[in-house]
């Protein structure tokens, strides 16, 4: 089974689905932009889109024309719930004015984290979460060889993705490289985005169905998966038993897929009922999420199932809007990496 469509809006706040196209300087890629958001609102009838122009040369007069024009072409109800807006220098004309200062906040962060636009965006985001991977377990420093292979990526991306780094980084005289501490600002980037770059796919059964994630962990035991892991808020649990938090919301699973399309036929497996459902607003039973680096940092489990890795772990409960919980280990990670040094 795979996604039902490749395409999927840059960001969701509450009941707004939100695209931005950056430096986006020909209205072919404007009209086709408009047209793509306006197929995927006629899917989502309750909810409200933005479309966002970020840094483009396209005047506004111009913009509005186009505006008028798509009118033409879209839904009058799909053309009531949209909302066009354009940004330059971190200014925005056109925001909704009900949303406040949170959402422009996560907007800032989406728009920063769409900047890194495709393989070059995925890649910065890899290689973070290796860094973070090896700062939160407190391992040794590593060499941008290392890195690279990991990542997978060549040396001019990962000497990029250094450099965008490069406050937060320990450089060594031999020139191996660690963090310094937890990157806040970039971490914030990520979570904006994380929906794209680990190309999550969110499952739920019919009510009158309902299975609990316990009974498709035991199903998922039978299966004998080796490319899929244990993550969410039992992963974070094997990692911190410790951790203040009653049941199981979710069942999340970390496929390692790395350089080639994913597979999601193993869900059909898992449970007949699962069906894939859109965005993160809407109750779901199992939630998948991409690994593409070359290393997939999986921990082995005593029952055959690997359980994924700390940081996989804390995006997927962040996720999972459990903030609390994932703050909380968030810092029992790094207290025990404080108490190992």
């Amino acid at each position: 089974m795979k996604n039902e469509m490749d395409y999927r809006p840059d960001g969701q706040w509450q009941d707004l689905w939100v695209e931005v196209r950056s430096k986006t300087h020909g209205f072919r890629n404007v009209r086709g932009g408009l047209l793509e958001f306006a197929y995927w609102l006629a899917g989502h009838p309750r909810d409200r889109g933005l479309f966002v122009l970020v840094d483009s040369r396209i005047t506004e007069k111009r913009l509005r024309d186009e505006w008028q024009h798509a009118a033409q072409a879209i839904s009058p109800d799909i053309m009531r719930r949209l909302i066009l807006a354009w940004g330059r220098d971190g200014q925005y004309v056109g925001l909704p004015q009900d949303l406040g200062d949170a959402f422009r906040n996560w907007l800032d962060q989406l728009v920063s984290g769409e900047s890194l636009k495709g393989r070059s965006r995925e890649s910065f985001y890899t290689i973070l979460e290796i860094l973070l991977h090896e700062w939160l377990l407190g391992k040794e420093p590593m060499t941008r060889t290392w890195l690279g292979r990991v990542a997978g990526c060549s040396y001019p991306t990962v000497a990029a993705a250094l450099r965008r780094l490069d406050p937060y980084l320990l450089r060594h005289s031999d020139r191996r490289i660690e963090l310094k501490y937890f990157p806040l600002e970039e971490w914030a980037r990520l979570l904006a985005v994380s929906d794209r770059v680990r190309g999550t796919a969110r499952f739920t059964v019919p009510s009158v169905e309902e299975r609990s994630p316990e009974d498709h962990l035991e199903r998922l035991r039978s299966l004998g998966l080796k490319n899929v892991a244990i993550g969410g808020v039992l992963g974070a649990r094997h990692y911190d038993p410790d951790l203040d938090l009653i049941g199981t919301p979710r069942l999340d699973l970390s496929v390692h897929s790395p350089g080639k399309q994913v597979d999601l036929g193993f869900i059909k497996m898992l449970d007949p009922a699962l069906r894939q459902v859109d965005g993160n607003l809407k109750p779901a039973n199992v939630v998948v999420h991409v690994i593409r680096r070359r290393e997939a940092f999986f921990t082995p489990g005593l029952d055959g199932l690997p359980w994924a890795d700390p940081v996989e772990c804390l995006l997927d409960l962040y996720e999972a809007n459990l903030q609390r919980h994932a703050n909380d280990f968030l810092h029992a990670l790094e207290a025990r990496r404080s108490g190992a040094k």
